[in-house]
């Protein structure tokens, strides 16, 4: 009896980086979400330690993701463009128009809580 498989190298690896990417978004957009829902509005500002709170909003609107497909890589957090750098002194602590801001970390326990279930959104993701 013989057996003859044909191995396609360069399909295989286009279905992986088209998997990947696919749960790069899923997971970027997943993580938007959840630092999106960690932030409420109000008046006041918020206690040292937790997220930041937003007056108007600006901050929801202004966290987006974005996936670069050659690096495969997510970007997810506080556009600049949007919000300034305004979202620095509240993420590390630091000094933002000459006043001191304590620490009011969102993306890093953001990911630390949605980390869990990442590697589910890998799961299944070659198809042929």
């Amino acid at each position: 009896m013989k057996c003859r498989i044909e191995f396609d190298e360069r399909r295989i690896l286009t279905c992986v980086r088209s998997g990947n990417n696919t749960a790069l978004r899923r997971a970027g957009a997943y993580i938007r979400k959840a630092a999106r829902n960690r932030v409420s509005t109000s008046e006041k500002s918020s206690a040292p330690g937790s997220p930041p709170h937003s007056r108007r909003g600006l901050l929801k609107t202004a966290i987006l993701f974005s996936v670069e497909k050659r690096a495969s890589t997510a970007v997810i957090g506080p556009a600049e463009t949007v919000i300034g750098t305004a979202m620095k002194a509240h993420e590390f602590g630091g000094t933002y128009r000459k006043r001191r801001y304590p620490k009011r970390p969102l993306m890093g326990p953001t990911l630390e809580r949605t980390a869990s279930k990442l590697p589910a959104m890998w799961e299944n993701s070659v198809k042929p």
